[in-house]
């Protein structure tokens, strides 16, 4: 994911304000000298080794676990500095899924993915294609995300879990498309939302014609403040447009939605303030949007819970 969204309505006008994860490496336009020179530095210097293609395959005889997505699902943290030159730095809920469920767990997300940009090389992007440019992810690839993934789903015929999460990036691109302008925002909304749907479609239906017949998962996301009624309805229709065709494709949903709601519950529907964020790095106080380790772990837990229900029901 790259920024958190929430589209928040004032009068009859549809402001976006954030309640997924922001990244603050969206497109290329956005990207900072500082963080761009730090970056080039890393590369210049070495320091990318081959040690971060490491996690592409399964050990032989145990079951892999194939992770897909977006920021959140990288474990993205915003001005991370000379942190981005080691993806070990970032630790997503895929990590503590892996141990928990006894699987190998592969992370092939990328900060700023959007829906189009996991599907084509030149689909719609929001900072993915920069930023493995100058940084690495988890796992090595040239190819798209869904293009790695088949191929590693085709290689690997005993994975038993994949899940995605996948979708906010459009959000953003339509908030950047549109300048913040209420009005150019609300009319293009559905036209985003159905662009969502038909590719997440196009995404679990490529997924599941690999052969794969273990459990697919989408990954929805949470509201960043629950006691906003009107961004949080706008977190529910994208996290309705992914799951649109979850159950034609064979796809469950960890419902981290209602996850987060439950925890933030008695902290004023306030994820932030539960502690469920990171913290902004200009103010303590203020929340990044991106899931602290707290956060993450919540994830994991859903996640977990989604997989052996699913389990549960086919026996």
């Amino acid at each position: 994911m790259t920024r958190g969204l929430a589209l928040v309505a004032r009068s009859s006008a549809v402001v976006v304000h954030a309640p997924v994860a922001r990244i603050v490496l969206p497109a290329s336009s956005r990207l900072r000298l500082r963080w761009l020179v730090g970056l080039m530095t890393l590369v210049i210097a070495g320091t990318a080794t081959a040690s971060w293609a490491g996690d592409t395959r399964g050990a032989e005889g145990h079951h892999p676990y194939l992770a897909l997505g977006d920021s959140v699902v990288f474990g993205f943290i915003t001005q991370a500095g000379f942190e981005y030159g080691n993806a070990d730095n970032f630790v997503g809920y895929r990590d503590y899924v892996g141990p928990a469920l006894r699987f190998d767990a592969v992370n092939a997300s990328c900060p700023g993915e959007a829906t189009s940009g996991f599907i084509s090389s030149t689909g719609a992007d929001n900072g993915c294609r920069p930023f493995r440019a100058l940084a690495p992810l988890h796992v090595v690839y040239t190819s798209t995300q869904l293009d790695f993934a088949a191929g590693f789903l085709e290689a690997h015929p005993n994975t038993r879990l994949v899940t995605i999460g996948l979708g906010a990036n459009d959000l953003f691109l339509l908030q950047e498309a549109c300048t913040n302008d209420p009005q150019c925002i609300a009319a293009a909304l559905p036209s985003v939302l159905a662009t969502i749907t038909a590719n997440m479609e196009t995404i679990l239906f490529a997924l599941r014609a690999t052969g794969f017949h273990g459990v697919l998962m989408i990954v929805n996301y949470y509201s960043l403040d629950y006691s906003n009624s009107a961004g949080t309805a706008i977190t529910q229709l994208l996290n309705e447009a992914i799951a649109a065709h979850a159950h034609a494709n064979g796809a469950v949903v960890a419902d981290v939605f209602t996850a987060f709601a439950a925890a933030a519950s008695t902290f004023s529907g306030k994820p932030c303030v539960a502690g469920l964020l990171n913290a902004s790095p200009q103010n303590q106080f203020v929340c990044d949007v991106h899931p602290s380790q707290s956060g993450q772990k919540l994830l994991a837990r859903t996640v977990e819970a989604a997989y052996r229900a699913a389990i549960a029901a086919e026996q």
